[in-house]
């Protein structure tokens, strides 16, 4: 693509608008789903603000200097482009896309850092982008995943980062207010989603929040049991297990080769 006035031009003669919060879109006729909400995007701006998640994103970022070969950072699911930015600095000569289904997440990943561009686009189907072998490492935070997409895009060497919630995440939200739980399947489910990819490497990320009942309510509002509960209340001081799992994966056919193999 070509930059124009306000758009990205293809070589076809397409033309996609640049809005003037600054992400590109992307999207083609009827998307699926919109993504998060405005609310929902707040409130999870809020809570990344106040480090509560820091554990998460340092160890991102040190997975992403171990396993980074040079490239574009494409994050699917960006979010507010939180995780993004901090991958970013960690790598001070990458630069990084963050890819959205949510117009009000993409106005602040466009802004989160002055390395990352940022594009509205459908990541569960089609063909979004970047183009084959432009990424050099693909961070996906408790997001969809689309192994099928991350395979094309990823350069030989390259390496897929998952986090994904452990059963015991948040249990004590879970079991006092009723809200949506981690399936116990969860694990098979992530593999069988990244059919083509081989499991390099995980670790069990864990924290004792002690949050108070604000923070609580933004925590809840900023995942998808906001969608299901109308109303949050908890004691101040309220401890909170915060535990996730961070994998790493490569290419299997890549990681089933024999040293020296081509």
């Amino acid at each position: 693509m070509t930059a124009s006035a306000g758009a990205l031009r293809c070589a076809r003669g397409h033309s996609f608008d640049r809005a003037r919060q600054g992400y590109v879109n992307l999207a083609t006729g009827r998307a699926p789903h919109s993504g998060d909400t405005a609310e929902m995007v707040a409130a999870r701006a809020e809570f990344l603000a106040a480090g509560h998640y820091d554990f998460i994103t340092t160890a991102l970022c040190e997975a992403a200097r171990k396993a980074y070969p040079g490239g574009l950072i494409v994050d699917a699911g960006a979010g507010t482009g939180h995780h993004l930015a901090a991958v970013l600095d960690a790598l001070p000569t990458a630069h990084g896309l963050a890819l959205d289904a949510s117009k009000p997440a993409l106005r602040r990943a466009a802004r989160s850092h002055p390395r990352a561009g940022a594009a509205l686009c459908d990541t569960s189907g089609g063909r979004p982008p970047p183009a084959d072998g432009a990424a050099g490492l693909v961070p996906d935070v408790s997001a969809p995943r689309n192994g099928a997409v991350s395979r094309r895009v990823l350069r030989p060497g390259a390496a897929l980062l998952v986090v994904t919630p452990e059963t015991d995440h948040l249990a004590e939200l879970v079991s006092r207010l009723g809200l949506l739980r981690v399936d116990p399947d969860k694990a098979e489910r992530v593999a069988a989603s990244l059919d083509g990819f081989a499991l390099a490497g995980e670790a069990t990320l864990r924290r004792t929040l002690t949050l108070s009942d604000a923070e609580a309510r933004t925590l809840v509002a900023m995942g998808p049991s906001a969608w299901h509960t109308a109303r949050v209340t908890v004691p101040d001081g309220i401890t909170v297990t915060a535990s996730v799992k961070l994998a790493v994966y490569v290419d299997r056919s890549i990681s089933s080769q024999p040293a020296g193999g081509s």
